[in-house]
């Protein structure tokens, strides 16, 4: 066989999936990274798990392969198949199933007791030979990490028994499956879906971004870092930056995801380092480095809310913004009016007369809001803004259109 499907480390196969079949920028012939057997061997692993769901096209640069998915044609998101092809060693496999065996009877057991057990089972399934204690132990607290494993004692009375679980997967049935496909990772409770052994068919989604999927990794740890206040060091294609997590955004129009860091050199918040990364964007990111505990100042959480409370999307300049809005919206429309106040964000919505309304917001970066004011076009009696690029941008689209419809206009600003 020319390739293996398991993999080791998966930082590999998220960059060929980013490369070539998620976004599709590029040719077979543009891979450098390793020689072209490398990229052939992945192609076909990576085509033997997604085979149903691979197209090719073709250009003036060569063939292209690339993923297509009808959101109304799956229950799972297929993306969430690449994290169940991981490999293992002989004791990874021989150890998970006969030590979670020998502490499946209600009982708890010492290092030892333990290491007796598998000394009866070994000598049927191994030739005899025996792991080392470190690779009994570094297992113990593998899955002592991950629930599966109960430890009491201290010391050298330290015992071990199996988890206790009453938890029904079936009864849970509709939820993991809203979970697994919505939330960031969500690959999380796909895997516990299993544990059903029933795919759920009760929802299908019309703005379905399965492309996080392969992220989930990344984004697992970036939130175990902000729960902890631990400092990272992120890494990417562009470059590194020190900081500690806080919040993850995901972008209701496009679906992705960026997080809101601190960065301790600078003492400020950002959802980007300038000299990096441009905007900090979780599918740019290769590696998370865990750099230990930082100290924050006595004031941190205030300043956080106080600087969020003025992001109106993840950019954010040096200094604030106002912008004023007003508009016209007639008795009869108060749908209009609805819907200014439920995606107002960080801004303020009062109503002046029977016709009129005005919105305000004091923002880093009022550039932003553009594709959402120009939504409102026909019922803008009056915008202003300290940064006057806005206004100039609004009003300019706005005779363009009118020129495109043929409407001759001449008393805008």
């Amino acid at each position: 066989m020319a390739y293996s499907e398991l993999i080791k480390n998966f930082n590999g196969i998220r960059s060929y999936l980013r490369s070539f079949y998620v976004f599709g920028f590029m040719h077979r012939d543009e891979f450098t990274q390793k020689s072209s057997r490398s990229y052939d061997n992945e192609r076909r692993r990576i085509e033997s798990w997604f085979g149903s769901y691979i197209s090719f096209g073709t250009d003036r640069s060569g063939r292209r392969v690339f993923m297509t998915v009808d959101s109304r044609a799956v229950t799972e998101n297929p993306l969430f198949q690449a994290f169940r092809t991981s490999s293992f060693t002989m004791w990874d496999i021989f150890l998970h199933f006969h030590l979670l065996d020998i502490l499946s009877e209600d009982r708890s057991l010492s290092f030892s007791q333990i290491l007796d057990c598998l000394a009866e089972r070994i000598a049927y399934f191994v030739n005899g030979t025996e792991p080392d204690e470190s690779t009994v132990r570094k297992k113990l607290k593998e899955y002592a990490a991950l629930g599966l494993v109960e430890v009491s004692g201290t010391g050298r009375d330290i015992r071990y028994r199996s988890a206790s679980c009453r938890v029904d997967p079936e009864s849970w049935e509709r939820a993991l499956a809203f979970f697994s496909e919505i939330f960031p990772v969500g690959v999380i409770g796909s895997f516990v879906r299993d544990r059903t052994g029933r795919s759920c068919s009760f929802f299908r989604f019309k703005h379905h971004y399965i492309v996080n999927a392969i992220e989930s990794e990344i984004v697992c740890r970036l939130l175990c870092a902000a729960r902890d206040k631990r400092l990272v060091l992120i890494e990417g294609k562009q470059g590194k930056v020190r900081c500690m997590p806080l919040k993850l955004y995901v972008g209701t129009g496009s679906g992705r995801q960026f997080m809101l860091v601190f960065i301790p050199e600078h003492r400020r918040f950002s959802f980007y380092e300038h000299r990096c990364f441009g905007f900090l964007r979780v599918d740019r990111i290769d590696s998370i480095t865990d750099l230990g505990e930082v100290e924050l100042p006595g004031d941190f959480l205030l300043k956080q809310e106080r600087f969020v409370s003025h992001c109106w999307g993840v950019s954010a300049r040096s200094e604030l913004h106002h912008v004023e809005m007003i508009l016209s919206i007639p008795p009869g429309e108060e749908f209009v009016a609805q819907r200014l106040k439920r995606e107002k964000r960080c801004g303020k919505v009062e109503q002046l007369d029977e016709c009129t309304w005005r919105f305000t917001a004091d923002v880093y970066d009022p550039q932003e809001m553009l594709p959402w004011l120009r939504t409102f076009t026909g019922r803008v009696k009056e915008l202003n803004c300290t940064l006057p690029l806005v206004t100039q941008l609004f009003w300019s689209d706005f005779r363009k259109t009118a020129r495109m419809y043929g409407v001759d206009i001449h008393d805008l600003q």
